[in-house]
């Protein structure tokens, strides 16, 4: 998806270290999987266009907060990252009708 490969862009600019895009476990999906320096930091997209509702960062509720954590533990799990330092970030994308992009980066969201 375009606002994955943007998120992306931007966090590798940033100096993270892609570990992992589009990690599914329990019908769920973690966009980006980056380290932060030592930090291991799981990364959740959302894009709207002008016309969508609201915001892209108000749709990572409490149920998909949930959703994102139990799926991060199973990750942590299965690569024995038991002692490792963790963070959940949501970058948000909107996008104007020339197809311009603003982006938000809310590191620690949840």
């Amino acid at each position: 998806m375009l606002g994955e490969e943007i998120a992306q862009n931007y966090l590798q600019k940033k100096k993270f270290r892609i570990v992992k895009k589009g990690f599914r476990l329990y019908r769920g999906e973690i966009d980006l999987i980056a380290y932060d320096k030592e930090t291991l930091v799981f990364v959740e997209v959302k894009t709207r266009n002008p016309r969508g509702l609201g915001l892209p960062e108000e749709s990572v509720n409490i149920r998909k907060q949930r959703q994102i954590r139990k799926i991060a533990e199973g990750y942590l799990a299965m690569n024995n990252l038991d002692e490792v330092e963790c963070r959940f970030d949501v970058i948000s994308l909107v996008f104007d009708e020339k197809g311009v992009h603003s982006l938000t980066h809310y590191k620690d969201a949840f």
